[in-house]
């Protein structure tokens, strides 16, 4: 068991831009606790090779505040950069350690990872994110076409197939543009028009409108097995069939594990302060997981602003554990 003074779970990029904001403040005691067995997991998992990394979000200038910031880039230029980041500040990482217990003992936070303690923390700072729970439609999936519905991208993707992918959002057009011209490709998505989706990624979205079947203002009803593949019902009558099936939902707060650690919630997000503390003292949320939707810069502003906050509020306890 670590003795630290500061815990981090989630090795996702607002949990590197907290270590690195730390270690530069010149706080050694730190450690981050990764479920996954390699750094930014859901990046690796859920982004396709070269996809970008984009800077800005939703056409607004982002504007770094602290010491993590990058420009529009790949996903493998991205995470050479995080790497750099552990390596430059000798960030300590233990993967494959999922948290799921966390109780107030004395001035410290007691950290468990299933029936074992494997820290003790003065602050805890929760930059989990939400994508390691894909959100997934309210209607049933049948068991028999599960290995038909995705909600992740598969090691390989597929080629000359009628494709549905599912969604409005960022992840949902890029890859609509991937399989266009390799698949049959139909993208749905409940409202009438894209608001949620980058203007670089409307363009390329334009630029393939003879590749990508629209179907807005669709919702789908039932999915049903179809031989080999899945009859897809919609709120209107009108019905489809395809080989595969792409969710891009998004995520949701893994609300349930923060409430049995004691986080209280507001409407739908955990109820933090401007810095992410919670109402545990000395307990922060950052990043994906405190808000609805965030991006790489977000992230690593809410990392450098709780970390601002813990310097300025709780000095005197790193102080007195030197």
């Amino acid at each position: 068991m670590r003795k630290l003074s500061v815990a981090i779970i989630g090795a996702g990029p607002a949990g590197i831009a907290t270590a690195v904001e730390l270690k530069t403040a010149g706080i050694k005691d730190i450690a981050i606790f990764e479920k996954a067995g390699n750094f930014c997991y859901t990046i690796r998992r859920l982004y396709p090779e070269g996809k970008r990394v984009d800077r800005n979000y939703k056409g607004i200038n982002m504007i770094s505040e602290g010491v993590c910031s990058f420009e529009t880039e790949t996903k493998e230029q991205f995470l050479e950069r995080i790497e750099k980041y552990i390596k430059d500040y000798k960030i300590e990482i233990f993967y494959n350690t999922e948290i799921n217990g966390l109780e107030r003992s004395g001035q410290y936070y007691i950290i468990k990872a299933g029936t074992y303690t494997v820290a003790q923390a003065y602050v805890v700072v929760i930059a989990t994110g939400v994508f390691d729970r894909p959100r997934k439609p309210s209607y049933p999936i049948p068991e028999e076409i599960k290995n038909r519905v995705f909600f992740e991208l598969p090691k390989e993707l597929p080629e000359g197939e009628k494709i549905l992918i599912v969604g409005g959002g960022n992840t949902a057009a890029e890859l609509a543009c991937i399989l266009s011209g390799k698949c049959d490709v139909y993208l749905s998505y409940r409202r009438p028009d894209f608001f949620r989706i980058n203007e670089e990624n409307l363009r390329e979205l334009e630029k393939r409108k003879d590749q990508i079947t629209f179907f807005l203002g669709t919702e789908i009803k039932a999915l049903e097995p179809e031989k080999e593949a899945v009859k897809v019902i919609f709120h209107d009558g009108h019905t489809e069939v395809f080989s595969k099936i792409f969710y891009c939902l998004g995520g949701s707060t893994p609300r349930n594990l923060l409430e049995k650690m004691g986080i209280k919630f507001k409407d739908s997000l955990p109820d933090i302060d401007e810095f992410g503390e919670s109402n545990l003292e000395r307990v922060f949320l950052i990043g994906d997981v405190a808000v609805k939707r965030g991006s790489i810069i977000y992230a690593f502003n809410s990392a450098h602003r709780a970390v601002e906050r813990i310097l300025e509020k709780y000095h005197i306890l790193f102080n007195s554990s030197s």
